[in-house]
């Protein structure tokens, strides 16, 4: 159940609201935590993602280096096989890492757990995109010394990270060594016991093809012995210093260093910039990738890390004025912790063009990199009113999988496409189809991620060129897997899938499955039937690229007109399956808390054969097609649903929050939306060192935009009813809308709605139009009043 396991004392963590920052070192906490750092300071720009490991190089639990797509292929083993099982995975690598820097003072190395500190710092400063330490400590020979580093990963280069080294000796001269390293380490052993980790591979994985070593730089590359992928991975280096210095170097096949040898007189420091870039491909030669890495390195060294850093400033700025979300609120850790989760999501999708989102981003190999409907439903909102150029490429690269997705449905038995439950490269990577495969919903929300790309950006283009294409072979695919059932009068069933729901798998009627496929179908029906329409040679394209039958758009229609949705009369509940209330109630009681989470410690059919649900499965529904449901609908689902839930998915509390606060458990939104916030910060599901829930993250922005600023965007209308929680004195947030930019500020009283950009904006507020334009860019509307479509206060609670 939920609980924090980690509080971060304030003496050693204080809230600063634009860092994340630890003031003072603790060599308890850092041997504890270690895992858990390594992920708080990880850097990222959606291509290349470096863990936040000291610079020393210990102590070190995964010094992981990831880069988005780059993959191998891995057997997956079962005890059973059966037809149409997935039989090859595919696993993210762990790249060379570059970052180590090892500094040895009088031929001691330089540890941190092992040195008197004077005074510490380490910050990831949320302003500059930049990962900052600081530390000032006595040699063993009582030498005092003074090192700085600024470690990036670039947002305007995706290839390249770059860090900035200095030291100072503050009272003597003193003897350094400074050990500038790239190591191809070996892979680290996976727990075999919790199904969420990245598999182990056995032997050698990266294959060498070629190293250069020339000056300050050296280069590694490689080839990949099943996927196909060429790597190439390499560091320069500029320094400066009025001290002198030498150089030693050395590289082989999975190492390469540069070693830097100084006499440092006092308060002249040595000052190096390190370089490291990082490219990969499916159809370059080793001389090619490795010219593709010096190019980027050659452009860095040149520039020097002065330049780098204040473009990665500007880039983060405008990040800021575009997504940033203000809080005032008596906790001063709040401010802190949204905005570490938003950086997040900058640091998942900035430079994924071509890609997908993993779960864990670039941040960790847990669940190997693989990308979920976690992309479409929690992270693509976000990205849509803040970054619509993303948006529009991270579902243009839905559709490039779309002819691996149509052969999965051949290979199912199925018509049209079939999206892959998770995967890297298109085909599906999921071995527990329970879980997986049988998650045919992920059509759907592909096809509600695209109606909201295309509703919000107006960028109809995309719609016709490439969507229209999903929506026919996704429509396909509802049609064929479903039927018309004469025991339920000639209604559309869907059986034998699962929902969001993990715990409840291969039901028959899942009611978010068939009201997303009926919304699915009738965007299908639409979207053909505007393009025959509007653009007959693009329908004819289209009905070339599909083989489009003139009777499909009406048995869609019919089929989404006709679809069965289950509903209990006597609780007046919307059933979750047809089957669900029939099952035992799970014994909460009898639950130990170390249990939790359910999934490693029950068999599967312990859960299946039980009232438990692992995440929002109808109440997520009813967040994503809201008005579906009435009031009271909303309010005797939720109630049933909500202490049923434990929250074993980081993906739970989010849509919780949202739909509390909808129809007014003031308390419990409030209470939902800390839990997802400090999801990571407090380590609420204890794998935060595995890397950073990056969809729980997005739900924390959809908690604050749908929930707190009450946003609502069906098919495009955009509507508000702002309702701040107690403790909460204002709320501030922007949105992009069709090119133009919204402001809303929330206090206690009143909200006020700002045109930043654009010349015209409908939208409502409380159920009243409004209309912003260049002439008039503000208005104002009051707060506070209960909103209409929920229960008062004192019902609620």
């Amino acid at each position: 159940m939920l609980r924090p396991r980690y509080i971060p004392p304030e003496d050693i963590f204080p809230p600063n609201p634009w860092a994340f920052e630890a003031v003072r070192y603790d060599a308890r906490l850092a041997r504890e935590l270690t895992g858990q750092a390594e992920t708080m300071f990880a850097l990222s720009n959606g291509y290349l993602g470096i863990r936040g490991a000291v610079e020393e190089g210990t102590p070190v639990r995964e010094a992981g280096t990831y880069l988005n797509g780059f993959y191998e292929h891995r057997p997956i083993a079962y005890g059973e096989h059966a037809y149409g099982f997935p039989t090859i995975g595919q696993s993210i690598l762990n790249c060379p890492n570059g970052t180590a820097l090892k500094l040895f003072v009088g031929d001691e190395p330089f540890v941190v757990p092992q040195a008197e500190i004077l005074s510490y710092r380490r910050a990831l400063d949320l302003r500059t995109g930049t990962l900052n330490r600081d530390v000032r400590w006595v040699s063993p020979t009582g030498k005092r010394l003074h090192m700085r580093t600024v470690r990036l990963v670039s947002f305007a280069h995706r290839h390249l990270a770059a860090i900035e080294f200095e030291l100072t000796a503050e009272d003597a001269d003193v003897e350094i060594a400074i050990s500038s390293e790239l190591e191809n380490a070996q892979p680290l052993p996976s727990d075999s016991t919790d199904p969420r980790l990245a598999e182990s591979f056995i032997g050698r994985v990266l294959h060498p093809t070629g190293t250069r070593s020339e000056g300050l730089r050296a280069m590694l590359s490689y080839r990949t012995g099943s996927s196909g992928l060429s790597l190439g991975c390499g560091m320069d280096h500029t320094v400066s210093t009025e001290c002198t210095y030498f150089t030693e170097h050395a590289c082989n096949d999975d190492f390469a260093a540069v070693v830097f040898r100084c006499r440092l007189e006092p308060n002249k420091p040595i000052r190096i910039g390190k370089y490291l870039s990082y490219h990969y491909s499916d159809d370059s030669s080793a001389a090619q990738i490795l010219f593709q890495t010096a190019s980027t390195l050659e452009r860095a060294t040149k520039s020097g890390f002065r330049p780098i850093l204040e473009r990665q400033r500007s880039d983060v700025e405008r990040f800021w004025a575009r997504a940033d979300v203000t809080v005032e609120s008596e906790n001063p850790r709040t401010q802190q912790t949204i905005r570490w989760n938003l950086f997040q999501l900058l640091q998942a999708s900035e430079r994924a063009e071509g890609h997908g989102i993993g779960a864990r981003g670039l941040t960790g190999r847990t669940y190997e990199g693989h990308y979920f409907w976690d992309t479409e439903i929690y992270v693509l909102p976000f990205l849509i009113y803040t970054n619509p150029l993303i948006a529009r490429s991270v579902l243009k690269f839905r559709y490039d999988m779309l002819d691996k997705a149509r052969a999965r449905a051949r290979e199912l038995g199925h018509r049209g496409a079939t999206f892959p439950w998770r995967t890297i490269n298109g085909d599906e990577a999921s071995a527990y189809y329970a879980a997986g495969t049988a998650q045919y919903h992920i059509n759907a929300d592909i096809a509600y991620a695209l109606r909201k790309y295309v509703d919000i950006t107006g960028d109809e283009e995309f719609l016709w060129d490439y969507g229209a294409e999903i929506l026919v072979e996704t429509a396909r695919l509802w049609f064929d897997l479903g039927f018309f059932s004469e025991t339920k009068d000639g209604r559309f069933c869907i059986n034998g899938v699962t929902g969001p729901d993990e715990y409840t798998a291969i039901v028959n009627n899942n009611c978010f499955t068939n009201l997303m496929a009926r919304e699915n179908l009738r965007y299908a029906v639409q979207t053909v039937r505007d393009l025959q329409r509007m653009h007959p040679d693009r329908f004819d394209a289209l009905v070339d690229r599909t083989g489009l039958e003139s009777s499909e758009p009406g048995q869609w229609e019919d089929a989404s007109e006709r679809m069965y949705l289950p509903y209990d009369e006597r609780l007046q509940i919307h059933p979750q399956d047809d089957d669900f209330l029939d099952l035992e109630k799970w014994d909460f009681a009898a639950t130990p808390e170390e249990k939790y989470p359910l999934l490693l410690h029950y068999h599967p059919l312990n859960l299946y054969r039980s009232q438990v649900i692992k995440q929002a499965d109808t109440v997520m529904v009813m967040f994503l097609l809201n008005g579906h449901f009435t009031r009271d609908e909303k309010r005797r689902n939720f109630e049933y649903y909500d202490p049923l839930t434990t929250h074993d998915s980081s993906l739970s509390v989010c849509v919780q929050s949202i739909i509390a606060n909808e129809i007014g458990l003031r308390q419990k939104a409030i209470e939902y939306f800390d839990f997802a916030t400090a999801m990571d910060m407090s380590d609420i599901g204890g794998n935060m060192m595995h890397g950073a829930h990056v969809a729980a993250i997005g739900g924390t922005w959809l908690a604050l935009v749908y929930g707190f600023a009450g946003l609502r965007d069906s098919q495009g209308c955009i509507s508000f009813n702002p309702i701040l929680p107690e403790g909460w004195l204002g709320l501030k947030l922007v949105l992009t809308v069709r090119g133009q930019m919204l402001q809303i500020e929330v206090d206690r009283a009143s909200a006020t709605y700002r045109l930043l950009c654009g010349e015209q904006l409908r939208f409502s507020h409380a159920g009243e139009d409004l209309i912003l334009s260049s002439a008039e860019p503000v208005l104002t509307r009051p707060v506070g009043q209960v909103r209409a479509d929920a229960l008062s206060s004192s019902q609620a609670n």
